[in-house]
């Protein structure tokens, strides 16, 4: 089975800095991340074919990302962003797998209400396109709101809606996530659990029980491992985020484990079996 790395970023900070590293806290991250510098990773974890996500409000962005998309032997998807509320809807340059907006950083929590927005989700259904939900647990009622008003549109939720596991925190997180998981038009990826816990501190036995929570909620068959490198090493490596994710899934079958690290991915974002 084909083996994906279903979110992982890339990006030049010489060439477009990045709003959200607002602060020294983000100053481990805040340099030029290569495919170069990704690469010896995916090796050591067989990972075929990766899907590179916006890390910024940025057509040129998005654009780079599919020009990379098509010299790279791995990159098998991109998920860009498009303005979703432009009067003659969103900008889709051919190749794209997805469009995400940076919504946790908002003031409006009910931003994916807003008619417009809706009216641009509604076109990249019609598009064919998937939606990553980037949402933390202040915006996940009207994540689920959305999601069940347009049962059209397949939705990937990012990290789990990033609980917070450093304040130890489970409601209302856990239950509204049971919501959105009854949605079967929503999938989930098992990634960006780390980044929430306490950087220096964390522990597997405080990250696992999220974990657990998404795959019970979900099922196997919606879940997508995705390593969220190279935000990730705030608080993990990818090796470190990777045996996590295979300790989490550890109870369940060779199939369903084969379907959480390649097989979701492949089909939620229309990679071909045969990549790379």
């Amino acid at each position: 089975m084909i083996r994906i790395d279903a979110h992982h970023h890339l990006w030049d900070v010489a060439r477009r800095p990045l709003p959200w590293m607002d602060g020294p806290w983000a100053d481990p991250v805040n340099r030029t991340w290569t495919e170069e510098d990704l690469a010896p990773h995916l090796d050591t974890y067989g990972i075929d074919a990766t899907v590179v996500v916006q890390a910024c409000h940025s057509a040129e962005e998005t654009r780079e990302l599919l020009a990379l998309k098509e010299r790279s032997d791995r990159v098998a998807a991109v998920v860009g962003w498009a303005d979703l509320t432009a009067p003659n809807g969103p900008e889709l340059p051919p190749g794209l797998a997805g469009i995400r907006h940076q919504t946790e950083g908002l003031d409006d929590p009910e931003w994916l209400c807003r008619a417009d927005v809706r009216e641009g989700l509604a076109r990249l259904a019609r598009a064919g396109l998937v939606y990553d939900l980037l949402v933390t647990p202040r915006e996940l009622p009207s994540a689920v709101a959305t999601v069940r008003a347009l049962p059209e549109l397949r939705f990937v939720l990012d990290h789990a809606a990033k609980p917070r596991v450093a304040a130890g925190e489970w409601q209302p997180w856990a239950d509204l996530l049971a919501e959105l998981a009854a949605c079967p038009n929503v999938v989930c990826k098992l990634s960006g659990l780390v980044t929430e816990a306490d950087w220096k501190t964390w522990a597997r036995t405080e990250i696992l029980p999220y974990a657990r929570h998404v795959l019970e909620t979900f099922g196997p068959e919606r879940v997508l491992f995705g390593s969220d490198w190279p935000v990730c090493t705030l608080a993990a490596s990818y090796d470190e985020v990777t045996v996590l994710a295979e300790e989490a899934t550890a109870d369940l079958t060779a199939g369903e484990r084969e379907a959480i690290f390649g097989g979701n991915a492949a089909r939620v974002y229309g990679i071909p079996a045969g990549t790379p």
